[in-house]
């Protein structure tokens, strides 16, 4: 699972290496289910790599 988890982390992370993107974009672009996303997003928050910005109730995550 830690496996899946971290492949996944690197699919969002080539997307927001291009730039900041919303949650709906990223989902879209990697083609992941809600979950994976998620978990995927978690992995690259607890080791740094991303934090999130809440405009208008819409949630963007960009890379540090």
């Amino acid at each position: 699972m830690k496996e899946k988890i971290g492949t996944n982390a690197g699919l969002v992370w080539n997307v927001l290496s291009s730039g900041q993107s919303n949650l709906k974009d990223i989902k879209k672009e990697t083609k992941l289910l809600e979950k994976d996303l998620y978990a995927a997003l978690g992995w690259l928050a607890r080791e740094g790599k991303v934090d999130f910005n809440e405009v208008e109730k819409e949630i963007f995550v960009y890379l540090l």
